[in-house]
């Protein structure tokens, strides 16, 4: 018999037991669901972490005073960099394309009633183009900002919501720590960090106004540099760190007191760490597609014994064995896709309402939906082998006398 020809037959057995057919694929629909999801979930969370290394700038190294093995805070006791570092960098590091000096503190700032304490930062111009990050409203300080030393700042989304409220903050004075500035505009919102950082809770002035009026000094805290282009990245570590050595008198063989980041290198280890929990969460959740393999073994069985006598009438009609195994193993086929297709529309309906609960890319797992499709089949056929030798190796009297 052709399978053209058994296909009907299977599909008409499980027609006249709906209930039971659908219940039977459920522990596939639940595996293959599952497996999509957890997948679908990976490749967010990947494309999360990829999307928000990219958002702290382009082509971007920073450079730091001291851990040389972590992307930590500078190790205390390490002398800090001066401009004069940052202009011989410049001058002298010829893949490099925007060089921004950067000074930091966590400061009380106040407008009004409101205060808050702020991660407030003292930068030049080239900082904003090395981040791309523009303003919502307003201008972004100027060169000649910071060669006056203009009293002059841009405020983070967070900061605006949390100090004006529902007021236009620009040309509004504020003050951080014991210094008045005024507002010049509001930087667009980033969200948050890789790490879960806001990075909307700041505040930026002149690299020199800050230096002046609330460091006191000209010491540089660290280095934000952009290469010229992304293929010179490594080039231009190479020249940065070869110009530091000779700036900080490094003799060969001596530990650096000072690194070079590269956030790729963050973002390489985020995604092998998401990948590793991906592939062993789906792993887990394959172990349902073996739960639900053996639940159509167990049906199939209860069927084998149900249609004893149908399958000995077919046999002393002329059916061949074969034809009775080809049937059953349709049966089981027909569930195991069956529970492939609703459990891959599942999962990813699952998986888009979970990326938008937490904020993180939907991504369809492309690669995934086939495997878990073919896998559920090969699952069904698989534990549907048992039930239809058995099926098949009835003899054709005892099946006709079975009661």
């Amino acid at each position: 018999m052709t399978l053209s020809l058994t296909t009907p037959l299977a599909l008409s057995a499980l027609l006249r037991n709906k209930m039971r057919s659908l219940l039977t694929t459920l522990g596939i629909v639940i595996g293959v669901a599952a497996v999509v999801m957890m997948e679908a979930m990976g490749e967010g969370a990947t494309a999360y972490v990829g999307e928000a290394i990219s958002g702290l700038g382009s082509n971007m190294l920073i450079v730091a005073p001291g851990a040389t093995r972590s992307f930590g805070p500078p190790t205390i006791g390490v002398p800090l960099f001066t401009m004069a570092d940052v202009d011989v960098v410049r001058r002298q590091a010829h893949n490099v394309g925007l060089l921004a000096p950067v000074n930091s503190r966590m400061l009380r700032t106040v407008a009004g009633s409101n205060n808050r304490n702020v991660n407030v930062g003292g930068v030049t111009a080239e900082y904003f183009d090395i981040r791309q990050w523009p303003v919502s409203v307003g201008r972004l300080p100027l060169p000649d900002d910071n060669r006056r030393a203009a009293q002059v700042c841009v405020i983070g989304e967070t900061v605006r919501e949390a100090l004006f409220e529902s007021q236009n903050p620009i040309g509004k004075e504020m003050r951080v720590h014991d210094v008045v500035c005024r507002v010049i505009g509001v930087l667009e919102g980033k969200g948050a960090s890789a790490f879960g950082m806001d990075q909307d809770d700041v505040l930026f002035m002149p690299f020199s106004t800050f230096s002046r009026r609330i460091v006191g000094n000209d010491r540089v805290g660290s280095i934000l540099v952009s290469a010229a282009s992304t293929d010179r990245i490594d080039d231009a570590k190479r020249e940065i760190t070869a110009v530091l050595h000779q700036r900080r008198h490094i003799l060969p063989g001596e530990e650096d007191d000072f690194a070079v980041r590269d956030p790729r290198e963050i973002q390489a280890l985020l995604q092998t760490v998401t990948g590793m929990l991906t592939t062993l969460l789906a792993g887990v959740a394959a172990v349902s597609l073996v739960v639900g393999g053996i639940g159509i073994m167990n049906i199939m069985l209860v069927s084998v014994t149900e249609r004893t006598r149908e399958i000995g009438v077919r046999l002393a009609v002329g059916a061949r064995a074969g034809d009775i195994l080809t049937q059953f193993l349709v049966e089981a086929s027909i569930l195991s896709a069956l529970g492939g297709v609703i459990g891959i529309g599942v999962g990813l309906a699952g998986a888009y309402g979970v990326a938008h609960l937490i904020h993180v890319p939907y991504v369809v797992p492309r690669i995934a939906i086939p495997i878990a499709f073919g896998v559920s089949v090969l699952v069904g056929i698989t534990f549907g082998v048992f039930p239809a030798r058995k099926a098949s190796r009835l003899n054709p009297l005892a099946a006709l006398r079975f009661e």
